[in-house]
């Protein structure tokens, strides 16, 4: 019979080994454990769960999400990347009670002299992050390259010698249909970021076209989610199986990431200890070293995830995460009518 440990070892932690990863898979299901009652308690789950907000700014947010399931964790996570249908903060609520994101969709193209293709130039400007109320918009481009007559004769930098040699996101003009331009303040509508680069120009060669803004969401197409990067990953547990003195402290300290292990001076010996494992990479360097590998264990925290979400600027990514959580709300309620109406049936 496996021990107390070993169960909870098994229940609680993904174990990191020399050749493989043990403890993969979820176990704590009801009957699976002798002693134990893992059936669905209500009251279990809201004492356990918690979310920790480690760090935020305006493009970022790291979080701590403690007491879930994979599943749960990686829907979320879905959600972010193609579900979360957002706008600016003055929003018109589509069907859904939602908004999407505006992106570049039609570029009629008048004149492009450039070495870029039309069709390439279209998919780098359907990829700009738009600033905008999510209606029909059109964006006007229009940049011609040529020589700086003030240049000096013997230069050879191309910022010297050329005027509007690079084409920049800060060259889109929004042109106002309708009443558009009472309703929206001057800088209102734009580009995200004003110094994307989007093409280089030599004189002669010219860019002239129209932009058509439409709004959609992630599983439409990548340009209109709202998140850049939205992923997780589960919280590092480091532990040392035997004391660590001297020169192998030092060894042990230079196999993992800064910060993770310290080096502390205890009665004039040299000692390690795991300081911070949440820094840790996990390259699993240790593994290397034949006089340390069997002094630790790398594990992760089966129920711990770290989540990083890092926006596209056209909102903040604390109000893309409380979106997230609305839209699965929405999906459990949808999921519960739907139980609902198969018993009446």
């Amino acid at each position: 019979m496996a021990t107390v440990q070993a169960v909870e070892e098994l229940r609680s932690r993904v174990v990191l080994g020399e050749f493989g990863v043990r403890n993969v898979h979820t176990t704590d299901f009801p009957g699976n454990y002798s002693g134990y009652d893992d059936a669905w308690d209500q009251d279990r789950f809201e004492k356990n769960f918690r979310v920790d907000v480690v760090h935020m700014d305006e493009s970022s947010l790291e979080f701590d999400m403690v007491g879930i399931d994979a599943a749960i964790a990686n829907a979320f996570r879905r959600i972010l990347l193609a579900e979360v249908l957002m706008g600016m903060a003055a929003r018109v609520s589509d069907a859904l009670g939602q908004v999407p994101t505006m992106a570049v969709e039609k570029v009629l193209v008048y004149n492009n002299t450039s070495i870029v293709q039309d069709e390439i130039l279209a998919h780098r400007l359907g990829l700009i992050p738009i600033h905008a109320d999510p209606r029909l918009f059109e964006y006007r481009n229009q940049v011609r390259c040529t020589r700086n007559p003030h240049a000096a004769k013997d230069s050879s930098d191309p910022n010297e010698l050329y005027v509007n040699h690079k084409v920049y996101t800060r060259h889109m003009t929004w042109v106002p249909l309708g009443n558009q331009a009472d309703l929206f303040p001057e800088g209102t509508i734009r580009p995200v970021h004003d110094d994307i680069l989007i093409a280089q120009l030599r004189p002669g060669q010219e860019i002239d076209l129209l932009m058509h803004c439409v709004k959609g969401i992630g599983k439409d197409h990548a340009k209109f989610s709202p998140v850049a990067t939205a992923s997780y990953r589960l919280l590092p547990d480091i532990t040392l199986l035997e004391p660590v003195e001297g020169d192998a402290a030092e060894e042990l300290s230079q196999c993992f990431s800064p910060g993770v292990i310290e080096v502390q001076e205890v009665q004039g010996k040299k000692v390690a200890r795991v300081a911070n494992p949440r820094l840790d990479t996990f390259s699993r360097e240790v593994f290397r070293n034949e006089k340390l590998k069997k002094a630790v264990r790398l594990a992760r925290v089966r129920d711990h995830y770290i989540f990083s979400v890092e926006s596209t600027g056209v909102l903040p990514p604390d109000v893309l995460v409380s979106e997230a959580i609305k839209v699965l709300m929405g999906k459990c309620r949808r999921f519960l009518d739907e139980l609902d109406a198969v018993q009446m049936d």
